[in-house]
């Protein structure tokens, strides 16, 4: 069972509100690894957007990413890169 962990900032101005959140856990379920988010002091599933939005992460907020499972890398992989792209929003 693979183990990976990344990082991404937020580069979306808005920060990680409602939208880039749901894109975030479209994301994330579609893996069957266990994905967690880390901001602050709190860890978050990634497949919640309850536990998201708590984050209440800000433009600039730096979010650490842990996955454990047989495709953690490639969870990984996978939200790093939506998180480049700004979660796919257009303002």
């Amino acid at each position: 069972m693979g183990k990976c962990k990344d990082s991404f900032v937020i580069a979306n101005e808005k920060g990680l509100h409602t939208r880039p959140s749901t894109e975030l856990v479209k994301c994330a379920t579609g893996f069957k690894a266990q994905v967690f988010l880390i901001y602050q002091s709190y860890r978050v599933n990634a497949k919640s957007l309850l536990g998201i939005l708590m984050l209440a992460a800000a433009r600039g907020a730096k979010i650490q990413i842990e996955a454990e499972g047989d495709d953690a890398e490639e969870a990984v992989r996978s939200l790093v890169t939506l998180a480049r792209n700004k979660f796919n929003i257009k303002y």
